[in-house]
């Protein structure tokens, strides 16, 4: 009996001394706080910024918004430095980062990932009158196409590398290669997916085809303290269910498909 006394009273040091192991978990947390706490930093369209009114508004805060509904809970936005929010995770100044950050295995060092649910690396803006014969970089691999980037950039890398046989040519900014396109001096414009997005709802007049399929990998995850099995269980259900149901769709055809949400941005 004295064994068995000492063995309970191990484990329920061990519970204390170890969360986890007694089942704690943030999404236990965010129940019996009524509220779930969401680090970003609004600066990165369309993902997060702040509008006239002075709200933060985005793609990653319309998802947020939808997974407090399915929580059951009030959503709490926490505006943070980009330098300081991986750190503020940690410590607990929110419950999760949403905020365009990309799944690196640096990060992945310090905070746990749910599975990616954008990928944002280099898309494409091509000529229509040549959209029958390129549906993808691979087809632009051709001296005759004259496909363009900013110079410096790893949209620049990307061309050089995978699009090896073009012929390249290279803009100071990414606006200049898009009116060149818009004019017809280049066949294709290669550049990081979010301001492709914007570009094409912008400018084109129906004389430019979007291949927003990217051709290189570079995800963004959403970040949330390391051993939170449950919370991590949720959210990777909850973005297979959004997947399948439409819902994902709707709130990517609204930021990135749509550039009504710009009157919101600009003055």
């Amino acid at each position: 009996m004295k064994h068995l006394k000492l063995v309970l009273a191990c484990l329920l040091a061990l519970c204390v001394v170890l969360p986890g192991f007694a089942g704690a978990d943030t999404l236990d947390e965010i129940q019996d706080r009524g509220s779930l706490r969401v680090g970003m930093e609004p600066g990165y369209m369309p993902f997060e910024m702040t509008n006239q009114k002075g709200e933060i508004v985005g793609f990653d805060v319309d998802m947020a918004k939808r997974i407090a509904k399915a929580m059951g809970v009030k959503l709490e936005l926490v505006s943070t430095a980009w330098d300081g929010i991986i750190p503020g995770l940690i410590t607990k100044k929110y419950d999760i980062i949403m905020s365009g950050m990309t799944l690196t295995q640096e990060r992945n060092l310090k905070v746990n990932f749910a599975t990616p649910y954008i990928v944002v690396g280099q898309s494409i803006l091509i000529k229509k009158s040549i959209a029958d014969d390129v549906k993808s970089y691979k087809d632009l691999n051709k001296e005759k196409y004259k496909v363009a980037s900013k110079l410096g950039t790893t949209g620049e890398q990307a061309v050089k590398r995978m699009i090896p046989k073009c012929t390249y040519i290279s803009f100071e900014t990414e606006q200049e290669g898009v009116q060149d396109l818009l004019n017809g001096k280049i066949d294709a414009f290669v550049y990081d997916l979010p301001f492709m997005a914007i570009a094409n709802a912008q400018k084109n007049n129906g004389s430019l085809v979007f291949l927003d399929q990217p051709f290189t990998y570079e995800p963004l995850a959403w970040a949330i303290r390391p051993d939170n099995h449950n919370f991590l269980n949720w959210l990777n259900n909850f973005m297979n269910q959004i997947k399948s149901d439409g819902t994902y769709d709707k709130i990517y055809a609204k930021w990135f498909l749509s550039d009504e949400w710009l009157k919101q941005v600009q003055n």
